[in-house]
């Protein structure tokens, strides 16, 4: 079964998340921060992260800078899911490491469709 971490300081977004991808037979795992996301990283690395961009304590770019520079080999998908739609924050987040860009909200089919774009679903 894929793992997915959802990463989002909104406890209803990460229900959401939780909701459609265990649907799409996604074992998944919550974070509420970058920093807790870091942690969940180090315990399991998920096949993909579904990566919020506001968030308190580490927002979801410093996660990504940190988890993409990491020793430990941590390259899992990364899908941005966030409300930010301007084309600088789209091009900030594929150079900084994502792998896809999903805007809040978000429904099955759009997120089924990111997911598969990025080779997991």
């Amino acid at each position: 079964m894929k793992s997915c971490l959802v990463v989002d300081d909104s406890k209803v977004i990460r229900k959401v998340a939780r909701h459609i991808l265990e649907t799409l037979q996604f074992e998944v795992r919550e974070a509420g921060d970058g920093r807790e996301a870091l942690d969940r990283c180090a315990e399991q690395q998920p096949d993909v992260i579904l990566l919020d961009w506001n968030m308190p304590v580490m927002s979801g770019m410093d996660f990504l800078r940190a988890l993409r520079q990491s020793d430990g080999g941590m390259h899992p998908k990364v899908v941005f899911c966030t409300t930010e739609n301007g084309m600088a924050y789209i091009r900030a987040a594929i150079e900084a490491g994502a792998d896809e860009y999903v805007m809040k909200p978000f429904d099955r089919e759009t997120l089924e469709s990111k997911l598969q774009i990025v080779g997991v679903a």
